[in-house]
């Protein structure tokens, strides 16, 4: 059957963050409420994809080239092609498995082995309350799994507290690093004492994923499994090596699926990593539904939008959404809301202009002018570890010379000691 692609229209929106998010994402994901959604005809009558791509935050943007590569030809014969970039490529698949009124993983070419995937809520890294309050909201909407950012400027363990407190026993915890404990000597006392908190599940990119002999001498000291973003070290190297216990997935429908399907052979389990709305996070359930392994909870991240931009929302219960069966990827698009949302270039926000202070409860404090600074101090060695009460807080901009002197001299020099 060919299915020839008529037209391919790219539509962006600006998809508002809940109010708790907006005011964390500010400092780094402030570009993340910009999606574009990508809107694909045939001459099949009535039969529309739909994909949608983070314009900021992707494996891969759709150009141009890509859309007149396309436009003329015959859908099904670009499945499986990564370099489309995200939202066509998912709106291809949507496309054919309507067509052939067939649901997007039976596209695949891998036996379903689930109906309901695990799925985690996600933040960044927020103050103690602001996380217990998501954790609650979380519970209420059907999650039990949720993915946060361990950052050093932080008290991890109050944090933790802050969430068990607010959860039942069956909620779980996954906390992700970013290689900011730096080495294993560092790390191992942070993570031997998460390992007492119940709640706690896994442990994500806790020092540099390229420190072959510094993560084996970690899960050694530990008891919770250590997940890596699959490619670095090179699998042959995680495998013989024995470097982690399993994976972070992501990317394109051919590399995941290629993945995903290596990590099984060796027995690995991986969270699929797959960012975006309701669209995203429907095509992430797709995947999810015939690749083995995809046992850890996926981070789709659409918890942290007002809207989902789909007509009917997935369904999400005891820690696993279910796996949309209509054909495609088996869901409808909300089209008020495209309307509603749609942007007008430039399609970025202008980055704020911010003063970010670290502070102990015995008053030091650290001044930062953006969260670029923060990671490189804690990348290099240069932060103490989530000392007990730490905390990073905004400096309101109160608009008095002496705010801007210490932001601009933040910005120029670096962190700012006081």
């Amino acid at each position: 059957m060919k299915i020839t692609i008529k037209d391919v229209e790219r539509i962006t929106v600006h998809v508002p963050f809940t109010p708790r998010c907006k005011v964390w994402c500010a400092r780094e994901q402030y570009q993340w409420d910009i999606s574009e959604v990508v809107r694909v005809t045939t001459d099949v009558a009535d039969i529309v994809g739909y994909g949608e791509t983070m314009l900021h935050y992707t494996w891969g943007k759709v150009t141009d080239e890509a859309i007149a590569r396309v436009t003329g030809a015959n859908a099904v014969d670009f499945l499986g092609d990564d370099s489309l970039g995200a939202g066509l490529q998912m709106a291809i698949y949507d496309l054919v498995g309507k067509a052939f009124e067939a649901p997007a993983h039976r596209l695949f070419h891998q036996p379903s082995v689930r109906q309901w995937c695990p799925i985690s809520w996600w933040n960044v890294d927020m103050s103690p309350e602001d996380f217990a309050a998501e954790a609650a909201e979380a519970v209420s909407r059907g999650y039990t799994s949720h993915k946060i950012k361990g950052r050093p400027w932080w008290d991890i363990y109050a944090q933790v507290e802050a969430v068990r407190d607010a959860t039942p026993d069956y909620y779980h915890l996954d906390i992700d690093w970013n290689q900011m404990l730096v080495n294993a000597s560092r790390a191992t006392p942070v993570l031997q004492r998460l390992d007492e908190y119940p709640i706690v599940d896994i442990y994500e990119s806790p020092i540099p994923q390229g420190d072959v002999e510094g993560n084996r001498q970690l899960r050694s000291k530990i008891s919770r499994p250590i997940a890596h973003h699959f490619g670095n070290p090179p699998f042959p190297t995680v495998v013989r090596d024995e470097v982690c216990d399993g994976f972070v997935v992501g990317g394109g429908v051919g590399g995941v699926l290629k993945q995903g399907i290596q990590a099984a052979a060796f027995d690995k389990p991986f969270f699929l990593q797959i960012v975006g709305t309701g669209i995203t996070t429907a095509l992430s359930l797709q995947l999810g539904s015939v690749l083995s392994h995809a046992q850890w909870p996926a981070v789709n991240c659409m918890n942290i939008y007002e809207e989902d931009l789909l007509a009917t929302p997935l369904t999400i219960k005891g820690g696993y959404a279910q796996t949309p069966e209509g054909p495609g990827l088996g869901i409808d698009v909300d089209e008020e809301a495209l309307t509603r949302l749609r942007m007008e270039p430039p399609y970025e926000h202008p980055p704020l202009r911010l003063l970010l202070a670290l502070v102990w409860p015995d008053d030091r404090r650290r001044y930062y002018a953006n969260i670029q600074q923060c990671w490189t101090d804690a990348l290099n060695g240069n932060m103490p570890i989530h000392e007990a009460g730490a905390r990073l807080e905004y400096v309101d901009d109160d608009g008095s010379k002496d705010w801007d002197e210490l932001q601009t001299r933040a910005a120029e020099h670096g962190p700012v000691f006081d």
